[in-house]
């Protein structure tokens, strides 16, 4: 059996492959959607499970057909598996001809089936239905469910190289990497010459701090098939490897701090570990949750950051499962510094709650409010847009902000926070975490905030427009 699954990459691939509507709107952007359609004064457009609404007074023309653009999913900033290439597992799993059939049908996994199947007793068939019904758990998102039939199959098949690939990955995506590194070493154990289970292995040590294992894992995946994203990666370590060569690392609680002893006090060194320990607390306190591992932190040069990163210009630090930080010609933990912190440590929590599914402008939203910050300086300026129709519509904010030019990437980042501050002010912080779980457990963010808030994304525009208006002005 041959599967073929896109792992993290794209939300909708139906909408990357099919004709799409294309919503013109006034202030010059433009909206992808499948099926678009008029209902009284506004349009109202599907993007994959979801509907959405805009006035019909924002739209200068609708467009049939075209391919809407590739660009990255809704997925949080602190991911480290958004880059995850496709996979196509090699034949280890044994298929009767309508097995699939049987265990999933009608859009549901059919738990009779999966007994009558280990009733049968062949537990190399039992593994293949039970990794049926977790492929299909993952893709409708209940990764919960996903990770018990995955662990399921295991039981049955516990060296198939496959599952353990597959399980790895899952353990990836729910922001477990260290539990991932044993999971795809034994993938790679059961088979060495499959390119899915070397690849994950290198994702799995990459984001465990072993980048030098990491790349011997990559180049071996892609001596096998060769993989441009790979090929990518392979590149951004070495990178990484070149600036970091002379760096020393030092350990907290919570944090594994890397640094190059020439750029850095031991004082600032000591401070830095203080308000990130001093953070996570907090960030404990106000989420719910806590990060599974230890969260490395590097301190970079101005020069050595853009070199690794080969982040935008407008970027204060990133956040890629690491949090990397430039502090170039910093003495002491600076209040901007202490929020950019608490910023990017906001993003591991977030990526934890969230299954890494959690979308860019609730994502950075949060992170803003938490950091703490509020749009106050520039709610007139924002209230002014939306009165004016002239917003980002939030759909369009689901994915990476890093494909904005920085005046756009602003415009991202403050309707993110408005829109999260009329969250938190009207119902409290306990309904963001209660967005964030729901988002986790497998849900849309708009069903996420229908079940939470009662809105759609419509209705959020909308509320948080009168927001803006009814507290700053228009």
């Amino acid at each position: 059996m041959r599967v073929r699954v896109i792992i993290f990459l794209l939300p909708i691939l139906a909408s990357l492959c099919a004709p799409a509507e294309v919503i013109h709107l006034k202030n010059g952007r433009t909206i992808w959607a499948e099926h678009v359609r008029e209902n009284g004064a506004h349009l109202e457009y599907d993007i994959g499970d979801d509907s959405y609404a805009i006035p019909r007074s924002s739209v200068e023309r609708v467009e049939a057909g075209g391919v809407p653009p590739a660009y990255s999913p809704a997925s949080g900033t602190a991911q480290p598996t958004r880059d995850l290439p496709v996979f196509t597992p090699g034949g280890s799993l044994k298929l009767e001809d309508d097995l699939a059939d049987r265990i999933v049908h009608d859009g549901h996994v059919d738990p009779d089936a999966l007994t009558a199947t280990e009733r049968k007793g062949k537990p190399e068939l039992t593994a293949t239905a039970y990794f049926i019904a977790g492929k299909h758990e993952f893709e409708q998102g209940d990764l919960n469910q996903c990770r018990r039939y995955y662990e399921a199959a295991l039981r049955f098949q516990p060296d198939n190289a496959t599952v353990l690939t597959y399980y790895a990955a899952l353990l990836l995506r729910t922001a477990n990497a260290e539990a991932a590194v044993s999971y795809a070493d034994r993938a790679v154990r059961s088979d060495p010459e499959s390119p899915d289970a070397q690849a994950i292995l290198g994702y799995a040590q990459f984001y465990t701090n072993r980048t030098r294992e990491a790349i011997r894992s990559w180049k071996k995946s892609v001596h096998l098939r060769p993989d441009a994203a790979i090929e990518r990666l392979i590149a951004k370590a070495e990178r990484e490897l070149a600036a970091e060569a002379e760096f020393s690392q030092r350990e907290s609680s919570h944090f594994t701090l890397r640094f190059e002893g020439k750029q850095t006090s031991e004082a600032l060194r000591r401070d830095l570990l203080t308000a990130l320990e001093s953070d996570y607390d907090d960030l404990v306190r106000s989420l719910g949750s806590t990060p599974r591992s230890n969260i490395l932190v590097v301190l970079y040069s101005d020069q050595a950051y853009f070199d690794v990163t080969r982040a935008p210009a407008w970027s204060g630090a990133v956040n890629d499962g690491k949090l990397r930080i430039p502090i170039n010609g910093l003495s002491s933990v600076t209040p901007d510094l202490a929020r950019i912190l608490k910023h990017e440590l906001t993003h591991s929590f977030i990526s934890q709650i969230s299954g890494g599914r959690c979308p860019y402008w609730l994502n950075e939203g949060i992170a803003q409010l938490l950091e703490p910050s509020t749009v106050d300086g520039r709610g007139h300026r924002l209230a002014q847009l939306f009165h004016a129709q002239r917003e980002i519509p939030i759909n369009t904010l689901e994915g990476n902000f890093i494909r904005f030019s920085a005046a756009e990437a602003t415009l991202a980042y403050d309707e993110s926070l408005a829109a999260v501050q009329y969250i938190s002010e009207t119902y409290g912080t306990s309904d963001l975490q209660r967005i964030l779980e729901r988002i986790g457990q497998g849900s849309s963010a708009e069903a996420a905030l229908r079940s939470t808030i009662h809105s759609s994304y419509g209705d959020l525009e909308a509320e948080v427009a009168r927001f803006l208006v009814g507290k700053y002005g228009d």
